[in-house]
């Protein structure tokens, strides 16, 4: 390991005693992952994140790209953090700088996400300025707008941030939360991709993504947190049941669902964010608004990412890790050894003829176990996030 991220490493775990409950302790590693990989990723000439961090045929990290929506997600994970851990990732000043760059641009945005991720970001860090963005997620009508219901999501998260806020807009936030409601569909516990007011893929308008669970039930809990409005709590709990219960038998969080069922359509790839961010993050928003708990499925989808099964040797010995200790970064996901995206579109196909077809033996043609040796600063922010709320395991151990 080079000194630059012995550096990296102390910084990121300073002052914390070794935790003797071993999730704990496997948060503490992901975290300072996530700050190591944060740092990294920062183009400081930009002002903004990296679109991605990708390994080269030498092996070594190199940056493509940049993202304004990515550098939102990132600014939103670091200030769930003490100030200091800003200023120690990104220099001081860098993350009001980064922020207000993403204020000043927001009028140019055509995606609604971007605009509801730019809010919450801009709230996060207390921006004055944040009005801005908020003036243009209005604009592009996110209560009848032809959006995703994770983007329509998005938004309802980022009107909880700030209690003002969440006063001043409760007309919109109510109308926004209504439509996420009727886009959940009870009989099978799974939200639908497009909100039920939008017209959806002939091919594929069944099919739901694992993304499509998980920022619905974060936004509705915290909706329900602000409001106490009980069906959205119902549809976000009930959303949380279905998951866990599909859960895979080593604590995988599977990629694609049946809105028609709520069972799995293909579970390949894995990614690791939904492991050690997403899954968790909404979970725990659960669990902070009803007490109920979800440590198990928390816990074993993390175990997954320390050792997933689909990269161990014949004999059960791990041959590589998604979790990169040299390079501070956390590889992005197992996939099947298959051309492009093959598996998945044969499988959404074969289902969508009928709700119980699957193609077979995809699973011994195209075994898993390839990793995507690139990782994204969203992940790293939502990480962040997500283990702002890891008292709640703690009380529960």
């Amino acid at each position: 390991m080079d000194r630059y991220r012995k550096i990296e490493l102390a910084l990121a775990t300073r002052d914390r005693p070794t935790p003797a409950d071993p999730l704990d302790a496997a948060i503490d590693r992901l975290r300072s992952l996530a700050l190591c990989g944060l740092k990294r990723m920062y183009c400081r000439e930009q002002g903004l994140f990296a679109f991605r961090a990708r390994r080269d045929s030498n092996g070594a990290l190199i940056l493509e790209g940049s993202s304004p929506r990515y550098t939102a997600i990132a600014l939103i994970g670091l200030a769930s953090e003490q100030p200091e851990v800003s200023v120690e990732v990104l220099g001081e000043g860098e993350a009001a700088r980064a922020c207000r760059r993403l204020i000043d641009g927001v009028e140019q945005v055509s995606n609604l996400g971007d605009a509801a991720l730019t809010l919450w970001a801009a709230l996060a860090m207390k921006d004055e300025a944040a009005s801005k963005a908020l003036d243009r997620l209005v604009e592009l009508r996110p209560v009848e707008g032809a959006h995703p219901t994770v983007e329509v999501a998005w938004c309802l998260a980022a009107l909880m941030v700030d209690a003002t806020l969440r006063q001043e807009q409760s007309d919109l936030a109510r109308q926004i939360a209504d439509r996420l409601i009727r886009s959940f569909v009870p009989r099978s516990g799974v939200f639908r991709h497009w909100p039920v007011d939008v017209r959806g893929s002939v091919l594929r308008g069944h099919v739901a993504c694992f993304a499509d669970l998980v920022y619905p039930i974060q936004a509705l809990a915290h909706y329900h947190a602000a409001t106490g409005d009980e069906a959205a709590i119902q549809a976000a709990r009930r959303c949380a049941e279905q998951m866990c219960a599909m859960q895979g038998a080593e604590g995988q969080w599977w990629w694609h669902w049946d809105l028609r069922t709520g069972r799995v359509i293909e579970p390949y790839p894995v990614y690791a964010v939904h492991q050690d961010a997403m899954a968790p993050m909404a979970l725990l928003a659960i669990q902070e608004v009803t007490g109920q708990t979800y440590r198990s499925a928390i816990e074993r989808g993390v175990r997954w990412l320390l050792d997933p099964m689909e990269l161990r040797g014949p004999t059960g010995e791990a041959t590589c890790s998604l979790l990169d200790e040299s390079l501070g970064v956390i590889w992005r996901k197992v996939a099947r050894h298959e051309p492009g995206k093959f598996s998945r579109t044969a499988q959404a196909l074969a289902s969508r003829i009928h709700r119980g077809l699957r193609v077979p033996g995809l699973g011994w043609v195209f075994r898993p176990g390839r990793i995507d040796y690139e990782c994204r600063p969203y992940h790293l922010g939502w990480l962040l996030l997500a283990w702002s709320n890891r008292k709640l395991l703690r009380d529960e151990s």
